[in-house]
């Protein structure tokens, strides 16, 4: 709950990647300097070339946000293709029904932060042997410098699957985020958060409810994995169009949030999702994790 806006985690899948996969300049010294709260988001390690390598426990789930009466789904998964190279989970899209009242229809607004394919594979499903957009009433937000680089670039193969669907049932808003950002709702603004895709946005929610004023941030791919927080300089680059920038966003992110009340929710953490970060002795952590890590 974040002031009267509500949020929920719906998860597709909760699969092991070794860390190195998505953040290859990671050590297993940083990961072992942040033991008393990074666990929650490791698997056991597991055998590798170079001996025991960590494993992150990678999280796919969608954010369902209810803003006044408006209902927002930010990212949809990896989808039912089998070739994506991570599983998806055919099941999701019902699970992801049966937590909105009025099912996939009731949906008014699908956010894709970015244009990788764990984030937008149930734009769509197929029907008759097509795909078509699986909100049937909701309009999908992309921002146009995304979709710049998919004209540029669609190297995860999204656009016929996920996108193009979109444009031809005439269900996409391709938007500009200025300085301020783009409200979706009074209480709902995208933010833009460059580097790991030129045009990525993460979503910041301001709100008002019984308890006073509140604020979180859905950090999309600005953030894989909370131990970026301790260690921002560790970018995914075999992911990220721009490293240096992306970067530059997580410590951006890091000087303005840092040892605030805003909540931050990882579209890729594991269960504790959301959390406060906070300065301690070994640098920033994620207070979702332990309840003193000081």
């Amino acid at each position: 709950q974040i002031g009267s806006v509500e949020v929920e985690r719906v998860e597709e899948n909760m699969l092991p990647l070794p860390t190195k996969v998505l953040v290859p300049d990671i050590t297993t010294e940083q990961i072992d300097a942040q033991r008393p709260w990074v666990d929650p988001y490791f698997y056991d390690s597991q055998p590798g070339k170079d001996g025991e390598e960590p494993v992150l426990r990678l999280s796919i789930h969608s954010f369902v946000v209810r803003s006044g009466d408006t209902t927002i789904v930010v990212d949809t998964c990896i989808g039912p293709d089998p070739d994506r190279g991570l599983e998806g989970d055919p099941a999701f899209l019902g699970r992801l029904a049966e937590s909105l009242d009025g099912g996939l229809a009731s949906v008014d607004i699908v956010v894709c932060t970015h244009l990788h394919f764990d984030h937008v594979g149930w734009n769509t499903v197929m029907v008759d042997g097509s795909p078509v957009p699986a909100f049937p009433n909701a309009r999908y937000l992309i921002t146009s410098a995304e979709m710049a680089e998919l004209e540029r670039d669609d190297h995860m193969a999204v656009r016929e699957p996920s996108i193009q669907p979109l444009i031809d049932a005439d269900v996409l808003d391709v938007i500009d985020i200025q300085d301020e950002g783009f409200a979706v709702t009074d209480e709902v603004l995208l933010v833009s958060t460059p580097g790991h895709t030129p045009g990525h946005v993460s979503v910041l929610i301001r709100s008002s409810g019984s308890g006073g004023e509140a604020e979180a941030l859905i950090t999309g791919d600005a953030f894989h994995s909370p131990l970026q927080f301790a260690y921002p300089e560790l970018a995914a680059w075999r992911f990220d169009t721009d490293s240096e920038q992306s970067t530059a966003t997580r410590q951006r992110l890091l000087d303005e949030f840092v040892d605030t009340d805003t909540l931050l929710l990882g579209t890729h953490f594991a269960p504790p999702t959301a959390g406060h970060l906070r300065q301690g002795n070994a640098g920033v952590w994620f207070d979702g994790a332990a309840p003193d890590a000081s």
